[in-house]
C-alpha cells in the first residue's frame, strides 16, 4: 500500500512566516538562505504544501532556530 500524502498544516505556515519577518527576510531571502525556490516557501507560509522533513530541516537552518525552537513556534500558532 502507497502511504497517502500529509494534509498541509497551517500552522507551519504561520510560524515560518512569523520567523521570517522576525528576522526581517522576505521570502525571497528565506528561498535563497535556504536553498528552495520563492514558490515552495510562498506556498509553505499560505498553507497549501505538506513538506518534506529536509525542507523543514532548510527552513529551521535558514532562519537559525533549531527543530525544537520550529516546532515550539509551530504549537503557538495552533
Amino acid at each position: 500500500m502507497v502511504p497517502q500524502p500529509h494534509s498541509p498544516d497551517p500552522a507551519l505556515g504561520r510560524a515560518i512566516r512569523a520567523l521570517r519577518e522576525e528576522r526581517g527576510l522576505t521570502q525571497e531571502g528565506l528561498a535563497s538562505a535556504s536553498g528552495l525556490t520563492f514558490a515552495t516557501v510562498s506556498a509553505l507560509e499560505r498553507g497549501r504544501t505538506a513538506p518534506m522533513f529536509a525542507t523543514v530541516r532548510a527552513i529551521a537552518r535558514a532562519l537559525d532556530v533549531s527543530m525544537a525552537e520550529l516546532g515550539a513556534a509551530i504549537d503557538a500558532q495552533d
